[in-house]
């Protein structure tokens, strides 16, 4: 089928865009940029002039395939309002009953108070995405198309995600820093995996959510420390959180949150096989 992807250059997007294309599909891919057209080219994909700035290519992007993917991220204060277009323009353009995967996060369980969440526990979204859960229902809910919702854990792999940031820290400063006490865990999810969970999720049902982790969460000290062992001389440094506020706003919030989460409705549902590098092992070899 042809793929409407917005983000489709991005950490995630790309490998999404390279795993659809391996797989026969059709793709094409929001572009802002020269640059990010001829990446596109790359991956064996069509660019698409425009940004999530531009609802009116995101409408004609989605109006000319068979299903769309939103994976685009401004990063700014204006996040919800384009986030907000980009689901609007979609909805108007893609058409009946096409598959519309959503792209969410698990920062809208808040910390899950030491139980494990799955699709059916209530959000509690920390502040910096209090406005997502709104947008998961808009598209939960959408009669014009088979809307689908996926919230990725925090993804690694391929150098990207918090945790490659841990380890070029490392690498680059001989420091790795991270936000509160260390103790929070975080669930992850290897970025291949990822991808290939957004192609089987495009023959799921309307109103369809999922999870998207794989193995157990783990301390962020941990793995802040398993990123500095594996650049010699590194240390480890903690940034108390009201510090951690004055640059990084909410964001610092959201980094504290303790979660643990399955998703197991995604392997049972979809067959989701997760194989990808443990988050540790990935770590190792830097």
């Amino acid at each position: 089928m042809r793929v409407f992807v917005t983000g489709a250059t991005g950490y995630i997007g790309a490998v999404v865009t390279e795993k659809l294309c391996a797989a026969g599909h059709e793709v094409a891919g929001l572009a802002r940029s020269d640059e990010s057209a001829r990446k596109l080219e790359r991956l064996g994909a069509e660019a698409v002039a425009g940004d999530l700035r531009d609802s009116g290519a995101v409408a004609a992007g989605a109006r000319r395939a068979d299903a769309a993917i939103h994976l685009a991220m401004e990063p700014s204060a204006d996040a919800p309002r384009l986030d907000r277009a980009a689901v609007d323009a979609i909805l108007a353009g893609l058409g009946s009953a096409a598959p519309f995967l959503y792209t969410s996060g698990i920062w809208v369980m808040g910390s899950t108070g030491g139980h494990v969440a799955d699709e059916g526990t209530p959000v509690n979204p920390t502040p910096f995405v209090a406005w997502r859960p709104g947008h998961e229902d808009l598209v939960l809910h959408a009669t014009s198309v088979r809307g689908i919702v996926i919230r990725p854990a925090m993804v690694y792999g391929r150098g990207g995600g918090f945790p490659g940031d841990f380890a070029r820290q490392a690498k680059d400063h001989g420091v790795v820093r991270y936000v509160g006490s260390g103790k929070n865990r975080w669930p992850f999810v290897h970025v291949d995996d990822l991808a290939d969970l957004y192609i089987l999720a495009l023959a799921a049902g309307a109103g369809s959510l999922y999870f998207a982790s794989a193995g157990p969460s783990l301390p962020v000290k941990d793995v802040a420390h398993a990123a500095a062992a594996a650049a010699a001389g590194a240390r480890v440094e903690a940034i108390p959180l009201d510090i951690a506020r004055r640059t990084l706003g909410p964001m610092a919030d959201a980094l504290t949150l303790d979660q643990l989460v399955s998703a197991q409705k995604a392997v049972r549902e979809l067959g989701w096989n997760p194989q990808g590098r443990s988050l540790v092992e990935e770590l190792s070899v830097g």
